[in-house]
């Protein structure tokens, strides 16, 4: 099929639009960039949970939190380039419990960690080029789709396990749990991995070209394909990025847990949509920023363990995870309406 031929008006608008959306520098630019008063909310909610709980600040309480946030935070990250182009991948908590179960039975049968790693990443990659591939080529919605992998994924992994936890990871257990678990400058070792992954993505989205294009199909998908972006190839390498972020995130989450069943994950795909958009990731795709994934997912799990610090009953997390995903869409589109 002959390409279409680029439009060079068409890609100087596109480079001048998405200029203007990665342009995040003064103290205007701050105020208007959602993650900023996520951050402030975060502060907020620190300040009165000092009042409200004398165990909230101390170093393990802290720990905690900053070490169950990054899990989620690698898998947001993932999600917000998803989310970028205008969709959506609602398979993340069952491909979670997919990879630990690829990962634990690869392990247990002696090949060491360093296969286990291999095929743990490559079960996300195979996943995600297939919803990638579904939505791209064949036109097919990400919401279909996704939903239709979140159910495979969990029932491959249930036949895989013969649903039985997987606990023994051969003769590498001990480094296995120690990189998933531990530690290093009292920080932990999930949390550097969150580090280095948001400044790969920040890098991403504002000095590469692979970041520029999805950024230019998440505000026009046409206009960016007429100026010759080979939007489908994109859209399904940004669905096996989502799927590896959800591989590591695996990866260094059955390290920390000692263990891998195939119900791991299950509603992840919630708080982790969640904390992307919380986090500035725009529905509509075309907006997204690296640092607002890591900052979406501490404030859900600030949450959390607020509730559980304040006596209120952890029934009531979900609830909240709503409440706020509704109030961040609702503050997005108070933003573009007074852009206009």
């Amino acid at each position: 099929m002959k390409q279409p031929a680029k439009n060079p008006d068409l890609h100087a608008e596109i480079d001048e639009s998405i200029a203007l959306r990665q342009e995040v520098t003064g103290f205007g630019s701050l105020l208007r960039a959602q993650p900023f008063w996520v951050f402030l909310a975060i502060l907020a909610i620190g300040v009165v949970m000092t009042f409200v709980s004398d165990a909230f600040m101390t170093e393990r309480n802290l720990f905690n939190i900053t070490r169950n946030f990054a899990f989620f935070g690698i898998m947001a990250l993932g999600m917000s380039a998803v989310i970028c182009t205008a969709g959506i991948d609602l398979s993340v908590g069952s491909l979670l419990g997919l990879c630990a179960i690829t990962l634990g039975l690869t392990m247990q049968s002696g090949l060491g960690i360093e296969m286990g790693f291999l095929v743990c990443m490559a079960t996300a990659a195979i996943v995600g080029f297939i919803n990638g591939f579904l939505i791209a080529y064949l036109k097919m919605a990400p919401f279909v789709v996704t939903l239709g992998m979140l159910a495979m994924a969990r029932s491959i992994a249930m036949v895989l396990s013969n649903n039985k936890m997987i606990y023994d990871f051969g003769p590498d257990t001990d480094l296995f749990e120690w990189i998933g678990g531990e530690s290093v400058l009292g920080v932990p070792n999930v949390v550097w991995v969150l580090i280095v992954m948001t400044a790969i993505f920040w890098i991403v989205w504002r000095h590469t070209t692979w970041g520029r294009w999805v950024i230019a199909i998440g505000g026009n998908a046409e206009a960016a394909k007429l100026s010759g972006i080979p939007v489908e190839r994109m859209i399904v390498s940004v669905y096996m990025v989502c799927s590896m972020c959800t591989g590591l995130a695996a990866f260094m989450f059955i390290g920390y847990t000692g263990s891998a069943t195939n119900g791991m994950g299950v509603t992840y795909e919630l708080t982790v949509i969640a904390a992307s958009v919380i986090g500035g990731a725009n529905l509509m795709g075309g907006v997204v920023y690296a640092l607002g994934a890591p900052i979406g997912a501490a404030l859900m799990e600030l949450i959390r363990n607020s509730l559980l610090l304040a006596g209120i009953p952890a029934l009531w997390q979900q609830f909240f995870v709503g409440l706020f995903l509704i109030l961040a869409v609702l503050l997005e589109q108070i933003r573009n309406r007074g852009g206009k």
